[in-house]
């Protein structure tokens, strides 16, 4: 039976189509052309962007080049294409797009919560943000039948917004479709600073003798580098002995509906920055120190921009009441130490030596005294035998 014209030409071009794709990536792959497999995709959840990796061989083999992979059906922007990187042995087709709902090209964004567990036991909505999409083979075949297999690398990237890092989880799915889940995590873009005026434009400097009592401390928790859609919102701050809280002595400065009355909340939820200070103040534990040392703790979350007003209402979070912390579960942001006097401690060996002279001054002071009551007494004896005398002659 004859071969139709129209199959033979697709054959045709299908045969040239993988002559030329494998002529151009012969020296590159050299054994490594193969059937697809479900490793062939590698994901990197970044802070601001995720990264795709797709190993080539296999796209190759299976009749295509990186032109060929479209990530999530967008053809026409320059910015979501793959870019074949030859550098590395096997070569790889390399994808990197903005964690940012207006340009993520093409990805699903989804929000989830649920009751948190572990050291967030007591928030009842902890969020999930879950980035995904898929890198499809587009087959440049025309007629009505194709010979070659259809490529899906679908990825996606789940960051828990209470910084929480969890396990990397890797699922796969049938033939020809890989699938690759990973968690990523928005901790590294956050910092802690404290500074010594309302305008958070001076870091603090702790003197060696440590703060008076009642200075007041600026707080900052920034995030850099994120993505436009999330505000910071601090859960929960608290200080502590040990740099390291578990089984230490804390203070809670504030949680969830609750906050202590020395300390003044100027923002929080509300932009990439949340403030917030208090006066210096010293663990009683401490008191037979020279100086208190204590360190600061906060418990962070990000918001989307839509959702944060509902986090800070009272009647939609339950108030959080620990009295044991477990450090080793959660990624906290932790300050520097902060150090400050006892009630009873010289601030300067100036104050230190003005003290010692006023001790030997009283107690000069207080030997005179005692010398002149001793003289009065004896004058007063000496009285009395000299009247008791005059009597007696009489």
């Amino acid at each position: 039976m004859p071969i139709p014209r129209k199959v033979k030409m697709n054959l045709l071009s299908l045969f040239f189509l993988v002559s030329m794709v494998a002529k151009s990536h012969q020296l590159s792959c050299q054994n490594e052309l193969r059937r697809p497999e479900y490793t062939d995709i590698s994901v990197t959840c970044g802070t601001s962007s995720i990264s795709l990796a797709i190993l080539v061989c296999p796209v190759v083999y299976t009749g295509y080049n990186e032109s060929l992979l479209i990530l999530n059906h967008i053809f026409n922007k320059p910015e979501c294409k793959g870019t074949l990187d030859e550098s590395v042995t096997p070569p790889v087709v390399r994808f990197t797009f903005p964690l940012n709902m207006t340009n993520a090209c093409g990805s699903n964004f989804l929000t989830t919560s649920s009751a948190g567990t572990g050291i967030f036991a007591d928030f009842s909505n902890i969020q999930t943000v879950n980035v995904s999409g898929v890198v499809r083979s587009h087959d440049p075949t025309t007629g009505v039948v194709t010979y070659n297999a259809e490529l899906k690398y679908y990825y996606s990237c789940a960051y828990p917004l209470e910084y929480l890092i969890n396990n990397t989880q890797v699922d796969v799915s049938a033939s020809s479709i890989a699938v690759t889940d990973k968690n990523g995590s928005f901790v590294s873009t956050l910092t802690m600073e404290i500074f010594n005026d309302e305008s958070y434009t001076t870091p603090l400097v702790i003197p060696p003798l440590g703060l008076e009592l009642r200075t007041n401390i600026y707080v900052q928790v920034q995030a850099a580098n994120l993505t436009a859609q999330y505000h910071v919102l601090m859960d929960r701050c608290y200080a502590s002995i040990s740099p390291h809280p578990t089984n230490s002595t804390y203070f809670n400065l504030f949680v969830p509906c609750s906050r202590d009355q020395m300390l003044t909340m100027y923002e929080n939820g509300d932009s990439h920055h949340s403030r917030f200070s208090f006066p210096a103040f010293r663990f009683i534990e401490q008191q037979n120190q020279t100086v208190s040392t204590y360190y600061l703790h906060c418990i962070t979350r990000l918001c989307e921009i839509s959702t944060c007003s509902d986090f800070k209402q009272c009647n939609n979070r339950r108030r959080r009441d620990v009295y044991t912390t477990d450090a080793s579960e959660a990624t906290t942001l932790s300050s520097i130490p902060i150090v400050t006097k006892t009630d009873n401690s010289p601030t300067s060996k100036e104050e230190a030596v003005s003290g010692t002279d006023s001790d030997s001054n009283s107690r000069m002071g207080l030997g005179i005294a005692v010398g002149i009551l001793t003289l009065a007494i004896i004058v007063i004896v000496a009285a009395a035998a000299i009247l008791y005398r005059r009597l007696r002659h009489f």
